[in-house]
């Protein structure tokens, strides 16, 4: 921005902030001059009445005036003493004002006309300027008190700035008033190797430096913007910058703070150059509350400090936001395989006379607080952090283990299958893992499946071809997950060791609606047989798509339709009423 605010438009936060946390309300001005009217009123009817013979009949009794002089005395004292009760200094000035000149008007009264009735009015009077007083007195003592609470309510105590309360009461205002604002994160690049090598001292000297400095900036108004600098706590800090007109306003006013720090720092003892990383939200165009709004800002600067480059200003993206909740699913994960909570379902899978064929073991996951996490959320990530070949042997190992005892106590030919990752496949120690599994648990060799994708080919042809060769001896089945999304060549797939392809749950659900997506599952079924495997539909929920799959020679399905995915004690109870039907 070129135009440059007025000293009365940067006034405008402290402004905010001193009618955010002014502890003591003014009384209405209206109060204030009727109390003053009422007052001269009561007073003009005491010397009215004081100086008058009539009476007036009460009762059946005749009550002379002069005798209410008291009660509109008494009226009248109440006046001013509310006045300087609510109304501070200027009720104070007003007050003894009012009795000063009302003093020696009841003095003429009592001493030049002889008026003795009065004479008590004067020792009121006195009685009340001395009131006046204490209560001035004692009102200047609490609201220096009060003021020091409020001084010490919104200030951070080593800096002199606004503290972390000033800023979110400030940023609730501003939202509240629907203004555009900047909130700004900052945070000192190696502040605590100051700490650690120079000690606290040292790095309050420089936290106080930093604060003057930023300080003059946002009160020199050179930025162009209306800025407000905070310190929350340790060495962070925020600003919001408001009255800008676009992002490269914004930017620009950053700089300045972030070029203020570039002067040596060598007027507490030590030399030191630093600087901070500053990440920014822009409300309301990222968000619309204040929560997310700093959340935003912080991510953005920690993104900064993960970076190290000499750029030290980030702007909140949803790119962050994404990578943020990468980071946290990351984190989630390692927490569950470290306390061995990631679990397992049993999908059941059958002929297509509704005979029980087996089931797919299904990685599940759960949070801290017991809320579900979908496998689409956590599958993605364990595979780009390099964990999922963790999260397939806890599947492998709690699975096989249940399923092998389910065989022996039923004497059921159930198969087990097991989703196994192009990464954790090609791992040295797969054959060693495998092999293990089946003495661990006991299930039998050739009741037990390994699910793999075409994208093994990609990886490499010769590695995997032995892997499953191996796994091929060892009596283990071989299935090929998602078969037709990839991109083997068909000459792969000849000569490939597999017993089962599954059809993709995408093709599936298209089959009934276009001719063209029917024609190509025939086309998936009549291959895989073609070449000598039976083929599995997966993601069935119709009873047309079950119908359909009969027509054209589908051997087995899977789907919601004949079964969700089941807890063991379910699938338990299902293999035994097959085994009796059998």
């Amino acid at each position: 921005m070129t135009n440059k605010k007025t000293e009365s438009e940067r006034k405008t936060i402290q402004a905010t902030l001193d009618r955010l946390y002014f502890l003591k309300k003014s009384a209405p001005r209206f109060l204030f001059w009727t109390l003053l009217v009422l007052y001269f009123v009561c007073n003009l009817i005491i010397s009215i009445s004081s100086s008058s013979g009539a009476s007036i009949m009460i009762g059946g009794r005749a009550l002379p005036f002069y005798t209410f002089a008291g009660v509109f005395s008494s009226i009248s004292n109440v006046c001013i003493i509310i006045v300087a009760v609510y109304y501070g200094k200027h009720g104070f000035v007003a007050s003894l004002t009012v009795l000063l000149i009302q003093l020696p008007i009841v003095l003429m009264s009592v001493f030049l006309g002889k008026n003795l009735t009065s004479l008590p009015g004067v020792f009121i009077n006195l009685m009340t300027v001395g009131m006046v007083i204490l209560i001035y007195r004692n009102n200047k003592k609490l609201d220096d008190y009060q003021e020091s609470l409020r001084v010490q309510a919104v200030t951070d105590i080593l800096t002199g700035l606004p503290n972390w309360f000033a800023t979110t009461e400030l940023i609730e205002e501003l939202i509240r008033k629907k203004e555009p604002f900047a909130n700004v994160s900052i945070d000192m690049n190696g502040f605590k190797v100051i700490n650690d090598t120079m000690g606290f001292d040292v790095g309050n000297e420089v936290l106080i430096e930093a604060a003057r400095r930023w300080k003059a900036v946002a009160d020199g108004g050179a930025s162009g913007t209306l800025d407000f600098v905070s310190r929350l706590s340790g060495d962070e800090f925020t600003l919001i910058i408001r009255e800008f007109e676009s992002d490269d306003d914004i930017q620009n006013s950053i700089r300045m703070y972030e070029a203020a720090l570039k002067d040596q720092m060598d007027n507490i003892g030590y030399d030191f150059f630093l600087t901070a990383s500053f990440g920014y939200s822009v409300f309301p165009y990222d968000c619309g509350d204040m929560d997310n709004l700093i959340s935003y800002s912080m991510l953005a600067m920690q993104e900064v400090k993960k970076e190290a480059s000499s750029e030290h200003i980030k702007k909140f993206t949803k790119d962050l936001l994404k990578k943020e909740n990468t980071l946290e699913m990351e984190s989630k994960i390692k927490n569950a395989l470290d306390n061995d909570t990631v679990y397992y379902m049993l999908q059941p899978q059958y002929d297509m006379d509704h005979k029980l064929r087996g089931f797919e073991a299904l990685a599940r996951m759960k949070d801290e607080d017991g809320s579900f996490i979908s496998p689409a959320d956590f599958i993605p990530v364990a595979e780009k952090a390099g964990l999922i070949d963790r999260v397939d042997s806890a599947v492998f190992r709690k699975a096989a283990s249940y399923v092998g005892d389910l065989i022996r106590e039923t004497g059921s030919d159930v198969m087990l299958s097991l989703n196994v990752s192009v990464k954790h496949l090609m791992k040295k120690d797969f054959l060693v893992e495998v092999s293990n599994l089946i003495a661990s648990s006991g299930i039998p060799a050739g009741q037990l499946e390994l699910e793999i994708t075409e994208s093994i080919m990609i990886e490499s042809v010769e590695k995997a071809m032995h892997c499953i060769n191996e796994i091929r001896k060892m009596g283990v089945k071989i299935a090929i997950d998602d078969f037709g999304t990839g991109y083997s060549s068909l000459s792969y797939l000849n000569n490939f060791p597999a017993h089962l392809l599954k059809i993709d749950k995408s093709f599936i659900d298209k089959m009934n609606s276009s001719d063209s997506s029917k024609q190509y599952v025939a086309a998936i079924i009549s291959l895989g047989h073609v070449m000598g495997f039976n083929v599995i539909a997966e993601g069935v929920e119709e009873e047309s798509q079950i119908e359909t799959l009969h027509t054209i020679g589908c051997n087995y399905i899977q789907g919601y339709i004949w079964g969700r995915p089941l807890p063991e004690d379910d699938a338990g109870k299902l293999v035994r009423e097959s085994v009796k039907k059998d």
